[in-house]
């Protein structure tokens, strides 16, 4: 378990921190993804611009964060696990604005309730040809979720000591809209399979929190 209490104490290292990049990312990079990113470098495309959230809060004391389920529609991420978040519209003067709002829309957190601690390294998604960009920030205090019903299927509480453990690293085949049958790496959280854009996001802060709670690297 890892306690909200040292969580919070770890905050100040991991605000002074270099961001760990793309290198890793691509720990949780499908091979697809891979060769997307690759033809992608060819082409001339202006990707639309997202923001989503990692939002750790405690729950007795002890450190989660929120995780969503979308529901399931045409578009390319349909019914898949990911962080609250969302497409930034004109009025949001910056990134963290875009994070916060969605996440206030989409799990019912106010924003005085979201603290940003760092973002992320933004990252490019090819499927949906969006430009995300990732921040990690807390809560003081526990919370209570409202999901939107139109974007949200259900809200997932991950405690943070599973992000940690190694063993709910994996491999998974699945098929999506635009592959079938590819196998990718994946976080086994809460019983959820998380890949993609979202588990490379959360690899990367990942290590910043292995290295800022003074955790083994796995």
């Amino acid at each position: 378990m890892i306690s909200f209490n040292a969580f919070k104490d770890s905050v100040s290292k991991i605000k002074k921190m270099p961001l760990p990049g793309f290198e890793a990312q691509l720990k949780m990079a499908a091979v697809e993804r891979l060769e997307e990113l690759q033809r992608e470098s060819l082409r001339k495309k202006t990707p639309r611009k997202a923001a989503v959230m990692m939002l750790v809060y405690p729950v007795k004391d002890i450190a989660h964060f929120v995780l969503i389920e979308r529901m399931i529609s045409k578009g390319a991420h349909s019914g898949q696990i990911a962080f609250p978040g969302g497409r930034k519209e004109e009025e949001d003067q910056d990134d963290a604005v875009t994070a916060i709002r969605e996440t206030h829309e989409e799990v019912g957190i106010m924003p005085e309730h979201q603290e940003i601690i760092t973002a992320g390294t933004p990252i490019y998604i090819p499927p949906s040809n969006y430009m995300v960009a990732p921040f990690l920030a807390f809560a003081k205090a526990e919370l209570k979720f409202t999901r939107q019903p139109s974007e949200v299927k259900s809200i997932i509480e991950v405690p943070l000591h599973e992000l940690m453990d190694p063993t709910n690293v994996s491999q998974h085949t699945l098929s999506t809209s635009y592959a079938t049958d590819i196998t990718v790496p994946c976080y086994y959280l809460q019983n959820q399979v998380v890949w993609g854009a979202t588990a490379m996001m959360l690899s990367e802060f990942k290590t910043m929190l292995q290295e800022s709670l003074s955790l083994r690297h796995d």
